[in-house]
């Protein structure tokens, strides 16, 4: 898993990814899908768009796959059927490589890493997350499906740290995606694979190496959520991610993967531990220029703390509409805000939201319309 400059590749495949690489970066898209029996696709602003160029084949994928896979990475491919790396495309951007072998043949995935890394305004984040950034402890976590911008959330949280405090940031990621430099805080990010051999391996001795704040680049399984919680609990301000979509969904997943004898002290760790989840979504804006995200926030607060030790997450949705007043929001909330102010159309509105049935209804009662599939989908949903 390394850097991939493209000076070593051969003349003509160089010339045909850099021209595809281009064309993400032109048009801002966020994704490229390259796979055999179709042209290559973009993600553009959510929808998969065809380029206007030929039908790749088997020999044309695997072209494009030499030309951007480093050897180590094209090894792993031939062992165990896929590799993930990340990659620099001159100064314009990174890439987050996926590459994978399905019917026999190669299929690619490039993420597209903007250079620039963004405010808090330019993505619209709470100003309480702000506070929280200057926590000398505790568990952060943002959550939200694939493709939701985690990755770019964390990445504005750290170079906030990094311009106004002087920490000791460590960063554990697989792979790398945006790259941080020294400002008031000192940054050392390790590579899954590159710098050490697994997210555990790293957690297990992060804690030697005085650290005040700590990234995990994903909580996939029990041990790293572990030792992710312990790191919050001795000290460190620890952000992770999950893949959920609620802030009590995101509970009720990390209490979930522990054995039912442990479960109950596990409550205990988060009621004391965890400070905020971010839970986001991306949505398509009606005037075409890119996306927006719609955030749940929730600030554990001693009513919330309450709640999690005595399992009782069900009551949270009701805690975090009481709690206002300390930034917290419900995703549905947040996405009827973006819908009246005519950001997002209705069908997007309600394809991301929680409640579907109650949203469409909130919609037709406000005088709004949502496609009658879309509202008939919805009251099957619930």
């Amino acid at each position: 898993m390394g850097e991939n400059k493209f000076a070593r590749q051969v003349p003509m495949s160089t010339i045909q990814i850099d021209r595809l690489l281009d064309t993400i970066v032109r048009n801002g898209a966020s994704d490229l899908h390259i796979s055999i029996g179709r042209p290559p696709t973009l993600r553009l602003h959510g929808k998969l768009k065809s380029l206007a160029t030929k039908v790749l084949d088997s020999d044309d994928c695997t072209a494009l796959m030499k030309s951007i896979t480093p050897e180590k990475n094209q090894q792993e491919l031939a062992e165990v059927g896929g590799t993930d790396f990340g990659f620099a495309f001159g100064s314009a951007a990174r890439f987050r490589a996926s590459i994978f072998r399905q019917r026999g043949d190669i299929s690619i995935v490039l993420r597209l890493i903007p250079n620039k890394l963004l405010t808090f305004d330019d993505i619209g984040l709470p100003k309480i997350v702000q506070d929280l950034c200057r926590r000398p402890r505790g568990l952060f976590l943002v959550t939200g499906p694939t493709g939701s911008g985690k990755s770019t959330t964390l990445a504005t949280m750290l170079n906030f740290i990094n311009e106004e405090y002087d920490r000791h940031v460590v960063t554990i990621e697989d792979p790398i995606e945006y790259y941080h430099y020294h400002k008031k805080s000192v940054i050392n990010q390790r590579e899954v694979g590159r710098d050490v051999p697994t997210f555990t391996e790293a957690l297990r001795r992060v804690l030697r190496s005085d650290p005040d704040v700590i990234l995990v680049g994903e909580m996939r399984d029990l041990e790293t959520i572990e030792a992710a919680i312990r790191a919050a609990e001795t000290g460190h301000l620890v952000f992770a991610t999950l893949h959920t979509a609620s802030a009590s969904g995101t509970i009720n997943r990390i209490i979930d993967a522990f054995p039912t004898t442990q479960q109950a002290q596990v409550r205990v760790q988060l009621s004391t531990s965890l400070i905020a989840v971010l839970s986001q979504q991306l949505c398509a804006r009606c005037d075409k220029a890119g996306r927006v995200a719609a955030y749940e926030f929730m600030v554990v607060t001693p009513a919330i703390s309450n709640l999690v030790r005595e399992n009782k997450t069900f009551r949270i949705d009701s805690a975090i509409q009481t709690g206002k007043k300390f930034g917290m929001q419900l995703l549905d909330s947040h996405l009827w805000d973006l819908y009246s102010k005519g950001w997002i159309s209705a069908e997007e509105a309600v394809d991301k939201c929680k409640d579907a049935g109650g949203f469409s209804e909130k919609i037709h009662r406000a005088g709004g319309t949502v496609g009658r599939a879309e509202l008939d989908e919805a009251h099957d949903a619930t």
